[in-house]
């Protein structure tokens, strides 16, 4: 396999998002996710990540004499959104995409652009069901919840160590797979939990729940799905002394969480990707995020910059822009990005990706856990 270096480049003036720059000789990139809803926090991390690789390689002289141009499309993690989304997309001429976020907009979203052929790269979406069908178009530059799932799970068997143990989620496809997961992980361990059950996304009152768990002398909690119910969940918990440990994947491992819990999140474990901007090869590109008002530390804000890494690796090793040369290079060759040296599959998911299990404090910060 042939490999890729990147060149850390410095950031200037922030480019015009609607496309201010927009000529023939510009590449235009759809960035598909949340800019709307309960979950936009991680659309913006995405944003910060594409934009900012979009600003550099435009600084550098773009790709094959071309600039590129970012165009963003809200479907605010709903999966009726995002096919509207990707039609849009695909009627605006767009042919590279990094999107979509929440798996459950992605997989029928990827369906639409495999169809049409366009290329799209996901930072975020976890599911492993997107990239079973076949497809040739859809890659993702983050892992997989059959590697997140098992990987919680075995730090609950051996760090954790449960009397009883409940796993709870958000009944979508990205909460309710994770929860499966370490479900069968635990499992094949001897543990087996008290509870498995699915709460409403929207929902605000969790008393029946938290009483649930209390009967049930539940003293641990793996929790699928995203913040805004989990952070209620455990301000409810301690509000009414249900005693027990939480845990949850990288789409609960937001600040929001603590504003929503307060005291409540102290403790919270989190599986999320590694800290990305902790690399001291990436400091360069850190602090120019950092001097532009935005926050780099977002579980999505690498793995969406290499996303554009990649895409555009491709088009300067292949001189081209279309879509099927360019998903046959990326299967054919290594990449080193700022989330390191990637390589990947035949279904267009990453050969190695690593989660890491963090403690979650009240004021949004996390360390690793021990």
């Amino acid at each position: 396999m042939k490999k890729f270096t990147r060149t850390l480049l410095s950031v200037g003036t922030a480019i015009c998002l609607y496309g201010a720059v927009a000529q023939a000789d510009t590449i235009k990139i759809g960035l598909a996710g949340p800019a709307t809803g309960p979950v936009a926090q991680y659309g913006d991390m995405q944003k910060i990540g594409v934009l900012a690789a979009i600003e550099q390689i435009n600084k550098a002289g773009g790709i094959n004499g071309m600039q590129l141009e970012g165009v963003i499309y809200d479907d605010a993690c709903d999966p009726k959104q995002a096919v509207a989304v990707a039609n849009k997309i695909v009627n605006d001429g767009i042919q590279h995409v990094v999107g979509h976020l929440c798996s459950s907009s992605t997989e029928p979203a990827a369906d639409i652009y495999e169809e049409e052929g366009v290329l799209m790269i996901t930072a975020a979406s976890t599911s492993p069901s997107i990239t079973e069908k076949g497809h040739q178009m859809i890659f993702r530059t983050i892992g997989l919840d059959s590697m997140q799932g098992p990987f919680a799970g075995q730090y609950v068997i051996n760090s954790v160590k449960p009397k009883n143990m409940a796993i709870i989620h958000d009944k979508q496809q990205y909460g309710e797979g994770l929860a499966t997961a370490v479900k069968k992980e635990v499992e094949a361990a001897g543990i087996k939990p008290v509870m498995f059950e699915g709460v409403t996304p929207g929902d605000k009152d969790f008393s029946a729940l938290i009483a649930k768990l209390k009967k049930n002398k539940v003293d641990f909690v793996y929790y699928g799905g995203y913040h805004p119910e989990l952070g209620l969940i455990l301000r409810q918990s301690k509000e009414k002394g249900l005693a027990a440990r939480f845990m949850g994947p990288e789409g609960v491992g937001n600040p929001d969480i603590s504003k929503i819990a307060g005291a409540a999140s102290e403790g919270l474990l989190v599986t999320l990707p590694q800290s990305f901007d902790k690399d001291p090869a990436n400091q360069a590109l850190v602090q120019a995020i950092v001097d532009k008002g935005e926050d780099p530390t977002g579980p999505f804000v690498f793995p969406a910059y290499s996303a554009v890494e990649v895409m555009t690796a491709a088009m300067t090793a292949t001189g081209s822009t279309d879509t099927e040369k360019l998903a046959d290079f990326i299967r054919s060759n290594t990449f080193k990005t700022t989330t390191g040296e990637l390589a990947f599959n035949e279904k267009g998911d990453l050969a190695q990706f690593s989660f890491v299990v963090y403690d979650w404090h009240a004021d949004g910060t996390k360390t690793p856990a021990k």
